[in-house]
């Protein structure tokens, strides 16, 4: 039923859920209804499947972005991160667009637990890794924790605006600008203060002691 399921996805993603029938499903997998019922109860069993297909996906170790979360090294992978980031959105965008179809037409209840799971899944890849690096007074004062999700988050959200809604230029700059700019923002912050020696931000140039301040626009 791999047909059945990239129709669903076609239609879902393009027209949302309500205004889809298993007719339409049916012609356009190229199957009939009654074979469509046999392998699915219901237009929502095929909804939860494609939503759960993402997740598998998002969960696989093999994933380049889940290389990264095992590498642990925010936030000097951001520039890594970002562009695992990007992959994943551009190759699951069709599937990113149920997300908002669910929350819309099913107010969110597909995927709440998924969403409602993702600090314990920061924790397990990242918890071990940041006790001992703020240990060694190797973070400032902010929690990494909620740094490293704040910044899975935006990545996800800015690709998506930029290849899901079709606006690139949403910050007003270019989309490297923009990746730039927040990665700066991240690693720095946004009040005056010395960036560490030997330090090197998105745009490539190194910093050292001496009075430098933070980069910024």
């Amino acid at each position: 039923m791999a047909k059945a399921l990239e129709a669903a996805l076609e239609l879902f993603s393009t027209q949302g859920y309500g205004a889809t029938t298993m007719r339409e499903i049916a012609e356009r997998s190229g199957v009939s209804v009654g074979n469509l019922y046999h392998h699915f109860s219901g237009k929502e069993e095929l909804f939860q499947r494609l939503l759960d297909e993402y997740w598998e996906r998002l969960t696989d170790p093999e994933l380049g972005l889940n290389r990264v979360f095992a590498q642990a090294d925010f936030p000097d992978d951001l520039e890594q991160m970002a562009s695992a980031i990007e992959e994943v959105v551009r190759d699951n965008a069709s599937r990113i667009q149920l997300i908002y179809v669910d929350v819309i037409e099913f107010g969110g209840r597909h995927i709440r637990a998924f969403y409602e799971s993702m600090p314990d899944r920061f924790r397990e890849a990242y918890g071990e890794r940041f006790a001992a690096r703020r240990a060694a007074e190797g973070f400032g004062v902010p929690d990494p924790m909620v740094a490293v999700m704040v910044a899975v988050r935006w990545f996800f959200y800015f690709f998506t605006v930029e290849q899901c809604f079709g606006v690139p230029m949403h910050f007003g700059m270019s989309p490297t600008e923009a990746v730039e700019e927040f990665i700066r923002l991240l690693r720095y912050g946004i009040l005056p203060r010395p960036a560490p020696a030997g330090a090197v931000d998105p745009g490539g140039q190194a910093h050292s002691h001496g009075g430098d301040t933070a980069p910024g626009r």
